[in-house]
């Protein structure tokens, strides 16, 4: 019996409750009585409010997921105009990147100290031919500019490499890292001290003979071209830098190994002297 009552209870107080919303209803529409409805309202606000706070939690979500389903396909597409955004933006910058280098490329032409009045070519990098051993790029000049077959090619930092093929508008030149490279060089203080720097190949550094065991070397020293004659480059070129040496009793050659000074896997212009070695 004790339960029935208890079950009862709700619903008596939402008919109770529903009732005085009618009457406030009919009253307020009537214009009377107006100080009780208004505490009337705030009651009967106060008594439906967890009710009402109970179905907004259970709907908002169903309502979310609605407008979320609703809405995904727009999202994608503005992820994808993002996405296409990003990307352009990214091209950009490697392009204004790829433009600073070459200008600062030009204007290292414009100022080599060791040119000494050779007549020069300018040229474009326009192909890179790298493989294990051959290391060679294509430029954009050949026979008509002048250039011809054995003639030393150099950049903003120093040697790049020399002509080993020419067609009219076109020339190969093989850089000082491919593997049957080999230049002749001076170092230190006096111009008696004379090596030989050879290529190794792509990626490889180059390796430095003719160095007798325990000769002063200093790490970050740069070897030049010697210019002897019946050699293939005009002297005081730079052509590399030292980076690792050690001396062994039993060798006859200090091991050492170097880099090349200018950057040959990032070039964009050079220049092509007009000399050949005395014969």
């Amino acid at each position: 019996m004790a339960r029935t009552r208890r079950s009862r209870r709700p619903r008596l107080t939402i008919v109770l409750l529903v009732l005085a919303s009618i009457t406030i209803i009919t009253l307020d529409y009537r214009g009377d009585a107006h100080g009780v409805i208004s505490s009337l309202k705030r009651a009967a606000g106060d008594a439906f409010s967890p009710v009402q706070r109970g179905v907004d939690a259970v709907t908002r979500p169903i309502g979310s997921f609605l407008a979320g389903a609703f809405n995904g396909g727009e999202l994608q597409t503005e992820n994808e105009k993002l996405r296409d955004e990003i990307g352009q933006l990214q091209r950009q910058t490697l392009a204004e990147r790829a433009v600073q280098n070459a200008l600062r490329s030009l204007e290292e032409l414009d100022h080599l100290p060791w040119i000494q009045n050779i007549p020069t070519v300018r040229a474009q990098v326009i192909a890179l031919n790298p493989s294990n051993f051959a290391a060679t790029v294509e430029l954009n000049v050949g026979t008509a500019s002048g250039v011809d077959d054995g003639m030393p090619v150099v950049g903003g930092a120093g040697l790049v490499g020399h002509v080993i093929a020419t067609s009219s508008s076109t020339s190969t030149v093989e850089l000082i890292t491919d593997a049957g490279s080999n230049v002749g060089v001076t170092f230190g203080s006096s111009s008696g001290n004379q090596a030989s720097v050879a290529g190794g190949g792509i990626g490889k550094p180059l390796s430095v003979t003719l160095i007798t065991p325990g000769t002063a070397l200093q790490k970050g020293e740069v070897f030049t071209t010697s210019g002897l004659p019946n050699l293939a480059y005009p002297p005081l070129i730079p052509v590399a830098r030292i980076t690792r040496f050690s001396s062994n009793a039993s060798s006859t050659d200090e091991a050492v190994t170097a880099v090349p000074v200018s950057d040959l896997s990032r070039l964009y212009y050079v220049d092509v002297l007009q000399w050949q070695p005395a014969a």
